[in-house]
């Protein structure tokens, strides 16, 4: 018979002095529940996360970012290395191109916003803006995953992963981790992937739609046997797991059982929207019914950290038909209709529900949009992970508030730059964690979020 992992430690520290305390740790972490609440590094200032992804590449010289210069210039020949241009047929000259929508200052901070979201600049005085956002690729599949993982070459846990690992949920019912997303986006599964992590904190995908969560509906008729099944089901994995218990894999399964059986009871209800108020549909777009689109995720999302759930990420679109307008910068124009008035309803919504001060919401997309193009009439913009803007609001962020800047053409960052290693150390920051001390063995070394990157941009704090 193979020694277990128990018996080895037991062994090989047998009469030490160390010995009670490595078996105390031992036995914790094979019994331990892997979404138990745990306590944070620091007192946090948000209890949930609400992660809202454009998809694509949303162009900051057309949204959050204004360029007068770049009006100005408009047509103008300028000369970069850029890496979605260089070496490229019919790009050996490049002209500036001017935003498609005006600026304006929204809002008592005088923050300016373009007329591409007309509702969220009106809610801009609780967002703190980043113009100074930068990342480590242009390709769509690098700069996802970097967005949310922190690598751009292998796959990794996700930001919501880690949050989960770091922390738990309050709700056993409901997992920690969930996704809406009506498509696949670039990474596909790794975007909510919980890689070397416990499987346990791997994001729950849920679909807009009739059914958002297959095979939900219990197939037993009455609640006491099923819970029999479930029981019984418990105690032969259980049995089976004493003989493997190094298999973290049979732990999350074990788990999810548990999760799922919850799940039955309350996530039917969490997705009803029947008893929203017309009042508050409205505030996201909503007809009474409506099972999809982005105001549906918005709302669902509310109604999800109400309920404990720790990190909900909602994805617009997926990868295709989304941000990445190469072809015609109009595309913008109808994608922020589908998510403007839903983003600056959820702002809103959070206020009068009493949850602003405990959820933090953050914007984002996986990089910027050039300001020029081969020609300054060609409709569209390439990829530009050199520069863009992302934004928080909630617990914990500074109010109407405008952090760094990039150069007159918003090319590059010319002040207080935040790598996506900032971003994400800052967000786990306002959970209570310490980005340097979230960490997870593997293959033989501590991994972590921010790899040996990233800093706390504190500007962003209260």
């Amino acid at each position: 018979m193979h020694p277990s992992r128990r018996g080895f430690v037991r062994s090989a520290v047998a009469g030490s002095l160390i010995m009670p305390g490595l078996l105390a740790e031992l036995l914790a972490a094979d019994s331990a529940d892997p979404l138990a609440p745990k306590k944070p590094h620091f007192a946090p200032k948000a209890k949930s996360v609400i992660f809202l992804f454009m998809s694509g590449g949303v162009s900051h010289v057309d949204s959050f970012d204004p360029k007068p210069k770049l009006v100005a210039d408009h047509g103008k020949q300028v000369t970069f290395d850029h890496p979605e241009t260089r070496n490229r047929p019919g790009y050996e000259k490049l002209f500036l191109k001017k935003p498609n929508w005006k600026f304006a200052p929204r809002g008592k901070s005088g923050t300016e916003v373009s007329d591409l979201f007309p509702h969220l600049g009106q809610q801009i005085d609780d967002v703190a803006l980043v113009r100074s956002m930068h990342t480590s690729h242009s390709n769509h599949y690098n700069a996802t995953l970097g967005m949310h993982t922190g690598s751009f070459a292998f796959a990794r846990p996700s930001i919501g992963a880690w949050t989960s690992y770091g922390l738990g949920t309050p709700n056993k019912n409901l997992p920690s981790f969930l996704v809406l997303a009506p498509q696949m986006p670039y990474a596909g599964t790794q975007v909510w992937a919980a890689d070397f992590l416990p499987g346990a904190h791997q994001g729950a995908r849920v679909v807009p739609g009739t059914e958002p969560i297959a095979n939900l509906k219990p197939r037993v008729p009455d609640a006491p046997r099923q819970q029999l099944e479930l029981d019984a089901l418990k105690e032969f994995n259980e049995a089976h797991r004493t003989t493997r218990a190094d298999d973290p894999a049979l732990a999350a399964r074990i788990r999810s059982f548990e999760t799922a059986f919850g799940m039955q009871s309350e996530m039917p209800e969490a997705l009803d929207l029947s008893k929203e108020d017309d009042k508050t549909l409205a505030l996201y777009g909503l007809s009474r019914g409506q099972t999809s689109g982005f105001g549906w995720q918005c709302l669902v999302a509310r109604r999800l950290v109400e309920r404990g759930v720790r990190f909900v990420e909602l994805i617009h679109t997926g990868s295709s038909g989304n941000w990445d307008s190469h072809g015609d910068m109009a595309d913008h124009g109808r994608l922020a209709q589908q998510v403007d008035r839903p983003i600056a309803g959820l702002l809103q919504d959070l206020k009068r529900a009493g949850l602003f001060d405990d959820v933090l919401v953050v914007w984002t997309t996986e990089f910027g949009r050039t300001p020029f193009n081969n020609t300054a009439d060609n409709p569209g913009r390439e990829h530009h992970n050199w520069a863009f803007s992302s934004w928080l609001a909630g617990a914990g962020v500074k109010r109407g508030h405008a952090h760094g800047a990039t150069d007159e053409y918003g090319m590059k960052p010319v002040e207080k730059p935040v790598h996506v290693h900032d971003f994400h150390a800052t967000i786990l920051h306002l959970m209570g964690l310490d980005h340097t001390k979230l960490t997870y063995r593997h293959a033989g070394r501590d991994y972590r979020l921010t790899d040996v990157h990233g800093e706390v941009v504190r500007d962003l704090l209260t």
